[in-house]
């Protein structure tokens, strides 16, 4: 989630209007909603010591309104939350091992996601059983979705080029149409 989404996210819970907020963060007048609107549009980034005092009205930590620097565990942590607030990623256990789960009233199976992460658990199967190497599964990892040849997820046409095959389908039909007709004739 980007720095936007997060300020708008947790304006949201704590059900600020983004005027509201911008007034308690002193932006007057007709600059408050519209300063609000610029962070979350992403338009504009606030700096840090604005980000510290929204979090303090926000009532959370820094770090998750700020996009967490994955390299540390800190950040790590916040990027995990987020993912459970967007995706249903929930933190379990199973058999004394704690794993990550995905909540199937967020995510089903058949979405795109879980669609997804059923061919990344695939392609780990894989790994794990012997049929691919340690680099055929970095290799699938780091080329995703290029080389994801699972039929759960479908590769996707443009809009623009799916648009002129169906105008060309319609041309055919209408000849093929026209055709039918003919050889009725005679």
């Amino acid at each position: 989630m980007a720095i936007g989404q997060r300020i708008k996210f947790f304006r949201n819970r704590k059900g600020f209007t983004q005027k509201q907020l911008g007034e308690t963060l002193g932006f007057l007048g007709r600059t408050s909603d519209v300063r609000l609107a610029q962070y979350e549009s992403e338009a504009r980034v606030p700096k840090l010591d604005l980000i510290k005092e929204m979090a303090g009205l926000l009532g959370v930590n820094m770090r998750a309104i700020n996009v967490p620097d994955i390299d540390s565990y800190l950040g790590l942590m916040h990027t995990l939350f987020a993912l459970e607030d967007m995706y249903g990623i929930r933190v379990g256990e199973i058999d004394g091992e704690l794993c990550l789960r995905i909540d199937k009233s967020v995510t089903v199976p058949g979405s795109t996601l879980g669609n997804m992460l059923t061919s990344w658990n695939q392609q780990a199967e894989k790994l794990v059983s012997g049929e691919i190497t340690k680099g055929e599964y970095d290799d699938w990892r780091y080329n995703y979705p290029d080389k994801d040849t699972s039929p759960h997820f479908a590769k996707v046409i443009s809009p623009g080029l799916n648009d002129l095959i169906m105008q060309e389908r319609k041309k055919i039909e209408k000849e093929e149409q026209k055709e039918a007709k003919k050889k009725k004739k005679k």
